[in-house]
């Protein structure tokens, strides 16, 4: 059973709290040696006390203690800080299953906060949504994708449009944004929003007046898979649309890379025979293969049935070409895809899945599932709710 973190003791679990700079799971161990500074415990304790509520539901005051480690006099504490700040309410009493007298349940407090998720990443709208803390849409807004105008005033009245319908106090605001994004919120490069070096978050938050994270749209849609579509510790996520870009998370924990552009695979050189030019002006790049324009022109272009397998069955093979080298050296135990499911479902993701195989070794590697999201277009607005819960609660 794990402890409870005392000032300057090992820190034995961690629930999904960010420490110099990472964020650890629930359940992972914490490297040994590390301490939990005494201003850090609490604040270790209150996280793993939500994430607790949050994944397993109300529970008694005598549960979680037995649950988390800590102590009853910590979670009464705890609890009663967590009620003032309305994170936490009393559900009422369990039934009654014996003599004494019924433990009173708490949880969450599920209906007293909302989050606002923005998706930049649509070719003709953007996207937002405000969404419960459990990651269900409860509003939903869209305005013309702005490339060439007042980008900013247009997230930014998007924003505070939806901040509008939340009816509820904001915990935060998450933003999934096409582009490389660095752990500040600055975007680095978005040649499609005309953003090179520029601090979304800080424009935002100085606008709106609300907590703002921002990150890549397929890393937001990782999140979104992991928290609420049941994914495993180790798993790629690949978001098709207007280009091809993916998320990866690897024992659980989001790869940036060393220039926060860790999963930008869309313009990864796929085979030696050439192939359709890419916007980046390289010859056969997998966006040039895979993307939802290019991968539907060539279908269009197609005579029949069979040939439009043929050339659906080409680009998974490709995606499954880019693909091996990573599941090779990280171990992935699975492929998600994200995109249109006519295009990306059948035989797409089986020919992804058999160049897998035939690429990486079988004693290991020949498990690796390659399957389609549940999420469907949400998934990067349940992704910056995601943002919003591990930013502002330690919750994932």
């Amino acid at each position: 059973m794990p402890h409870e973190a005392q000032p300057g003791a090992p820190a034995l679990v961690s629930p999904s709290v960010t420490e110099g700079g990472r964020t650890f799971r629930p359940g992972r161990a914490l490297r040994q040696g590390r301490k939990v500074l005494p201003e850090h415990a609490r604040g270790h304790n209150r996280s793993l006390l939500l994430q607790t509520l949050f994944h397993q539901g109300a529970m008694s005051r005598a549960d979680l203690s037995r649950e988390t480690g800590l102590t009853r006099v910590t979670i009464s504490d705890l609890i009663s800080d967590l009620i003032s700040d309305g994170f936490v309410a009393e559900m009422g009493v369990r039934e009654a299953s014996g003599p004494g007298k019924p433990a009173i349940l708490v949880d969450l407090d599920r209906a007293g906060h909302r989050i606002v998720g923005i998706d930049l990443s649509g070719s003709e709208v953007f996207t937002g949504a405000v969404l419960t803390l459990d990651g269900d849409i409860v509003a939903r807004r869209e305005v013309r994708a702005v490339t060439d105008g007042d980008v900013v005033g247009t997230v930014v009245r998007l924003a505070k449009d939806l901040v509008g319908d939340a009816h509820a106090p904001v915990l935060g605001i998450g933003v999934g944004t096409p582009g490389i994004v660095n752990e500040e919120g600055v975007i680095l490069t978005a040649p499609n929003l005309r953003w090179a070096g520029f601090d979304l978050k800080n424009a935002l938050q100085d606008a709106v007046g609300l907590p703002v994270l921002v990150a890549n749209d397929a890393n937001a849609a990782v999140l979104a898979e992991y928290t609420f579509g049941g994914a495993g510790d180790d798993v790629l996520l690949v978001k098709v649309g207007r280009g091809v870009g993916s998320g990866l998370l690897a024992s659980g924990q989001p790869m940036r890379g060393a220039h926060s552009a860790a999963g930008e695979i869309g313009h990864v050189t796929i085979g030696t025979d050439g192939g359709p030019v890419c916007a980046c002006g390289k010859v056969g790049c997998l966006e040039a293969w895979l993307a939802v324009p290019a991968l539907s022109a060539r279908l269009a272009e197609a005579e029949d049935d069979l040939a439009r397998v043929g050339v659906l069955r080409d680009a998974g093979e490709r995606l499954g070409i880019a693909l091996a080298p990573i599941v090779g050296v990280l171990d992935v135990s699975e492929i998600v895809l994200s995109g249109p499911a006519e295009l990306l479902d059948g035989p797409l993701a089986e020919a992804t899945a058999d160049t897998l195989r035939a690429r990486t070794l079988a004693e290991f590697h020949d498990g690796v599932r390659v399957r389609m999201t549940e999420q469907g277009q949400d998934i990067v607005l349940r992704g910056a709710a995601v943002m919003v819960l591990s930013g502002q609660l330690g919750v994932s």
